[in-house]
C-alpha cells in the first residue's frame, strides 16, 4: 500500500468518527418526548353527586356517560388490598371515596397511590355493596362483579399532566381519634389518627405478627386498634400480605389508613407497615387504679367492710393496685348478706380480659397467707395466685415476674350454675428465703367467648 492511500485510509475512517459523534452530539439518540392524551373527556360530574346515586339498597347501572375524576389512595403493591381499587376525589380534604372492583392484580403498576384517575361509568353498576358503596361490573352472581382485566382499560384510564400520568401526593385527614373514623364519609378516603398502638392483646403475652398462618399460609387476620381516648377499630390485614409475617410494633404513634366497611363492622386497611409510626410510649388505655397508699406488711387482714358502697362497684383501692391488662374490667366491691367482697367476671364482655389484684407485703415479716374464694356459673378456671418482688405500684405489671402459687389454695370448680359460698382456699407457707417488700397477685382471665366463670374474693390475710 502505498503512503498516499494509508493517509486516505485513515482519513476516511476518522471522518466516520466524528460524523457518529456529531449525530450523538446533536441528540438523535434522546428519548422522543411523551405524548399524553387523556383517554376520556373532562368529568361530567362530581365524584360525590356519582355516588349520591347509589340506592339504599341493590344497584344502579349506569346507561349514559357519567364521567368522574378520583385520586388512588390505596395499593395492592405489599397485598393488603385484593382486586380493588379506592380513590376519593380530591389529594387532600376530600368529600367522597369510591372502590372499583377490577378482576386484576398489580393493580398499583398502572395506577399508583396519589395518581389521577378518570372513570367512565357507563355500563357499571353502582350500589351499596356489603357496607361500602362500589362500582363494578355486571355479574349474575354478585350485585357488583368485578371488572374483567381485559375490559378495564374501557372505563378506567390515568389522567396526563402533559409528561405522563399526573401522579399527586395524598394528604390524609387527620382525625383525633379512632372513633372518629367510623364515619360514613371517610369510607375510601385516606385518614390519619394519631396516638394509637395495637391492644395489649395484640402484643402480650405473645406479640403477634399482622397475619395468622395455618400450614404455613397465610390467612385474613384482624388486628385491634386502640387509642388514647379508649377507643378502637379492627385492622384488616389480607393473607397475602406480604409484611404479614413482622411482628406488630409494641408502642403508640400515628397511624395512616384507608377507611373501610364490610357490612356493620369497621375495617381499616393498611397499604404497608410504612402506615404504622408506632415508636412511642404505649398508652394505657385501662391504667392501674388505687395504690396511692401502698403499705408493705407482714400481718393484715383485708375484709373490705371499710370501703363505701357509694358510688356502687368501687374499683379504687388506695392501699392495692387493681390493673386491667387485657379488657376494661377491675376487679369491683360488692355485697352479700352484709358481708362486702371484691368480684370479677367476664360474662356477658367481649374479648379477653386479665386483670390483677396487687396486694403488698413484707415478705421478711409474714409467714402465711391466706384468703376465702367463691366462684359463680363455673365454665373453667378463672384465678391464679402468684407471689412477686419486682413488681412497681403502678407500672407495668407485665414486666413483673411472678411465681405462681395457685396449686397451694383449693379453687372451687362448682357451680356451673348460680353461686358457691364464700370459704377459706387455704393456706400458704411464705418460704423463709423469700424476703423483702413485694406483692401477692390476684390474676383473673377470662375471655367473653370463652371461660365467664365469676371470682369473689374477702378475707385476704397475711400473718
Amino acid at each position: 500500500m502505498t503512503i498516499k492511500k494509508y493517509l486516505s485510509l485513515v482519513a476516511g475512517v476518522a471522518f466516520a468518527a466524528i460524523s457518529i459523534t456529531s449525530c450523538v452530539q446533536k441528540d438523535e439518540w434522546d428519548t422522543p418526548p411523551i405524548k399524553c392524551e387523556n383517554k376520556f373527556p373532562a368529568p361530567t360530574m362530581s365524584l360525590a353527586d356519582f355516588k349520591a346515586q347509589a340506592p339504599a339498597t341493590g344497584y344502579l347501572l349506569i346507561t349514559t356517560d357519567q364521567i368522574i375524576d378520583g385520586y388512588v389512595v390505596s395499593s395492592d403493591e405489599s397485598g393488603n388490598f385484593y382486586k380493588t381499587i379506592s380513590f376519593q376525589d380530591k389529594p387532600e380534604n376530600p368529600t367522597a371515596g369510591l372502590q372499583i372492583e377490577v378482576d386484576r392484580a398489580s393493580n398499583y403498576a398502572d395506577f399508583p397511590v396519589g395518581a389521577h384517575i378518570r372513570i367512565n361509568a357507563k355500563g357499571l353498576r353502582l350500589g351499596l355493596d356489603r357496607g361500602a358503596v362500589k362500582i363494578g361490573s355486571v355479574d349474575p352472581n354478585f350485585s357488583i362483579g368485578r371488572i374483567p382485566a381485559s375490559l378495564l382499560s374501557r372505563y378506567i384510564s390515568g389522567v396526563c399532566n402533559g409528561n405522563g400520568l399526573e401522579i399527586v401526593n395524598i394528604k390524609p385527614v387527620e382525625l383525633p381519634n379512632l372513633a372518629a373514623a367510623k364515619a360514613e364519609q371517610y369510607i375510601n378516603t385516606l385518614v390519619k389518627v394519631p396516638s394509637s398502638q395495637f391492644s395489649i392483646g395484640d402484643i402480650f403475652p405473645v406479640n403477634k405478627t399482622y397475619i395468622d398462618y395455618v400450614g404455613g399460609a397465610g390467612v385474613d387476620t384482624d388486628r385491634t386498634l386502640e387509642d388514647a381516648s379508649g377507643n378502637s377499630v379492627t385492622l384488616r390485614n389480607s393473607g397475602f400480605f406480604a409484611q404479614g409475617s413482622t411482628l406488630l410494633p409494641t408502642g403508640n404513634g400515628d397511624i395512616t389508613f384507608v377507611v373501610s366497611r364490610y357490612i356493620s363492622t369497621w375495617q381499616m386497611l393498611i397499604r404497608n407497615t410504612n402506615d404504622i409510626n408506632f415508636k412511642g410510649t404505649r398508652v394505657d388505655a385501662t391504667p392501674p387504679k388505687g395504690g396511692t397508699a401502698i403499705t408493705y406488711s407482714g400481718s393484715f387482714l383485708e375484709n373490705f367492710e371499710s370501703y363505701s358502697l357509694t358510688p356502687t362497684n368501687l374499683e379504687v383501692y388506695p392501699k392495692y393496685v387493681n390493673d386491667a391488662l387485657l379488657g376494661n374490667r377491675y376487679w369491683q366491691l360488692k355485697t352479700f348478706s352484709s358481708n362486702k367482697y371484691i368480684q370479677l367476671g367476664a360474662n356477658s364482655g367481649s374479648g379477653p380480659y386479665q386483670t390483677y389484684f396487687a396486694v403488698p407485703v413484707d415478705f421478711t415479716a409474714a409467714n402465711t397467707l391466706k384468703f376465702d374464694v367463691n366462684v359463680g356459673f363455673w365454665n373453667g378456671n378463672a384465678l391464679k395466685v402468684y407471689y412477686t418482688t419486682n413488681y412497681t405500684p403502678l407500672g407495668d405489671i407485665t414486666q413483673a415476674t411472678k411465681t405462681d402459687i395457685t396449686s397451694s389454695f383449693t379453687i372451687p370448680q362448682a357451680p356451673a350454675s348460680g353461686y358457691g359460698t364464700l370459704a377459706p382456699a387455704g393456706t400458704y407457707a411464705i418460704p423463709p428465703a423469700l424476703t423483702g417488700n413485694g406483692f401477692i397477685l390476684f390474676e383473673y382471665t377470662g375471655n367473653g367467648s370463652g371461660v365467664t366463670t365469676t371470682v369473689q374474693l374477702d378475707n385476704i390475710q397475711v400473718q
